[in-house]
């Protein structure tokens, strides 16, 4: 028996030794890069492989001591929600997947995923667990262990519910609870017509258990949102946090609030709502209030501004001026889904002063090109300060030149997470691809003039400030037209597009939805009384009018429309609802 054992742990040791001495590796011993970098464009003597495709919804990563790779799924496999991985021929690329994992809930898996004093930690919409690790092996071997749940009403309804977990080194664990509403608007609030005025409560609810970072002490089980202290408050929503021990800091990336111009077309124009509100960096601190729902971030004026749901128009700061400013700005509905503050030593020195970005791409910016689906790095100077511009980091992720629907980006990227060896890994979450990034030039010797290919792609269209006139592609908005539809159609047709089955006919597969794109357009703007047959039932109900609506909102519930209820994907031209009312016809 003791021989055994004897042997057992040699085995093991000899294991660790091997898996370590993978990743103790200098520029001649990094892994080879693909050819074309994996369809990355970066910075010069940066080089990229990729080292697992095809997983699956690929969420955040986390990478452990030695080089095995945790990835969290938007959906779960076979109940399953997490993946671990590993190069076991240590030529740099994944070759032993396993998906693991009893604890996701109702199916459906969330952000979180770290790696902490031994142990994996995990996190669903409800609840975050941990697993402890064992040396040398893939799989957690420790039993699951309940860390916190989220007891709260709309927990499996919330639109911002993810928990990102991020714990400092005083001992203390931190997780966002986002809001469950855009701006802290309530349906008792809608006007007699059904229409949102889009007037936010005040004093708003949700700011009380939600729209906040709250902490909680590290390595205890059980938790709930009360056992934690609301650390700061006025964050809409978080997906990305990382703890930075060089300035004793938590920072955060926030998703700002959308609908400007659905919501408010007498003051904000089409392009203000796709350019606005920024998306923020913030270094957050105990007591800090970023603002919301009553404050935004105007990139553009560099300060907060008074929410059109409490009285603003774009230009009046009112109150917004008590709250406190981001360190950073990006561009309107870029989704900034992860923050990580690099520590590594296998970059050149100037990247450990700042954190990297990875922007999942807009969804909400029609009649403009979506805009983010890049990773970039936010530059600090000698005093712990941004320099105020941020680089285009890694690109290509897109691969194609203008991304007119959110469909239309091959890759989404999600996650990041550093290496044993310091090289960056960097997840997307259409496919489940996994790059690795290393730098294999000349450390003490990186220049500006390194990056200057990389400033250049600031000109693509997803990535720059769109131009009103000329990048303005007219065409409706799949997301806004979700948001129209909901307004103004779903009392009578129903969410789902199912109709009541009595007097109001289902759009599902209807012909009216999937046929004639005039036909459609007409019934929408003019309304439309009298029987209508659909899939052999006959309906009566009345259709009024919404010839109030501009030709982008009409343009958008069609796009919707036939998006949601009828698989047909092209978004719909203004141009086509401007001809169509312009005949003034009822087919």
């Amino acid at each position: 028996m003791k021989v055994k054992t004897y042997c057992c742990r040699l085995y093991l040791y000899l294991s660790l030794v091997a898996v370590a001495f993978a990743f103790c590796t200098t520029p001649d011993t990094f892994p080879m890069a693909d050819e074309d970098n994996g369809g990355l464009l970066l910075p010069d003597g940066f080089e990229a492989l990729v080292v697992v495709d095809s997983i699956g919804r690929t969420r955040h990563i986390a990478v452990s001591e030695v080089g095995d790779i945790y990835a969290r799924l938007g959906y779960a496999t076979d109940g399953k929600g997490t993946i671990a991985m590993r190069d076991t021929d240590r030529d740099g690329r994944v070759d032993s997947i396993v998906h693991f994992g009893d604890f996701v809930d109702k199916g459906r898996a969330s952000t979180g995923v770290m790696i902490h004093d031994g142990y994996l930690y995990t996190s669903s919409r409800q609840r975050i667990y941990r697993n402890k690790m064992t040396p040398g092996e893939l799989l957690p071997t420790g039993p699951t262990e309940v860390v916190l749940t989220d007891s709260s009403e709309n927990v499996m309804t919330n639109w911002h519910t993810t928990k990102p977990i991020a714990f400092d080194d005083q001992g203390y664990m931190y997780v966002p609870f986002g809001s469950p509403s855009d701006a802290c608007q309530d349906m008792a609030l809608y006007g007699p017509a059904g229409i949102p005025h889009g007037v936010g409560l005040d004093p708003c609810p949700e700011r009380i258990n939600h729209a906040g970072i709250w902490r909680f002490p590290a390595n205890k089980l059980g938790l709930t949102q009360a056992d934690g202290e609301k650390y700061a408050t006025g964050i809409r929503s978080v997906v990305g946090m990382d703890w930075n021990p060089k300035d004793k800091s938590l920072y955060a990336v926030g998703n700002g609030i959308d609908n400007f111009h659905t919501m408010f077309p007498d003051r904000f124009t089409a392009w203000e709502a796709a350019v606005l509100p920024a998306e923020t960096l913030m270094r957050v601190k105990a007591g800090d209030d970023y603002g919301w729902p009553y404050a935004y971030y105007d990139q553009f004026k560099q300060k907060n501004v008074l929410q059109p749901g409490y009285g603003g128009d774009g230009e009046i700061v009112g109150r917004a001026a008590d709250f406190d400013d981001p360190v950073f700005a990006f561009g309107g509905h870029w989704a900034p889904m992860d923050v990580m503050v690099y520590h590594g030593s296998q970059f050149p020195p100037r990247y450990n002063q700042g954190v990297f970005v990875a922007f999942h791409g807009s969804t909400d910016r029609p009649p403009y090109p979506q805009a983010g689906y890049i990773v970039c790095f936010v530059p600090y100077d000698d005093q712990g300060e941004p320099t105020g511009e941020w680089e285009v980091f890694a690109d290509g992720f897109a691969q194609v030149d203008t991304v007119v629907n959110t469909s239309d980006a091959r890759y989404r990227p999600m996650g990041l997470a550093t290496g044993p060896d310091g090289s960056l890994y960097i997840s997307e979450s259409n496919q489940g691809k996994i790059w690795r990034v290393i730098y294999k030039g000349d450390r003490t010797s990186f220049e500006e003039s390194d990056l200057e290919k990389m400033e250049a792609r600031k000109s693509m269209s997803y990535i720059r400030t769109p131009d009103e006139e000329t990048d303005n592609l007219r065409q409706g908005g799949n997301l806004s037209g979700r948001i129209l539809y909901n307004t103004y159609c779903a009392a009578c047709h129903q969410r789902n597009g199912k109709g009541d089955n009595n007097r109001f006919p289902p759009l599902t597969q209807s012909e009216y939805v999937t046929g004639d794109i005039d036909r459609l357009i007409d019934i929408i703007l003019n309304g439309m009384q009298g029987e209508i047959v659909v899939a052999g039932q006959t309906y009566s109900g009345l259709m009024p009018a919404h010839q109030h609506l501009d030709d982008l909102a009409i343009a958008s519930i069609a796009t919707y429309v036939r998006s949601r209820f009828g698989d047909q994907g092209d978004a719909i031209p203004t141009e086509r609802v401007r001809e169509v009312r312009g005949r003034g016809e009822v087919k």
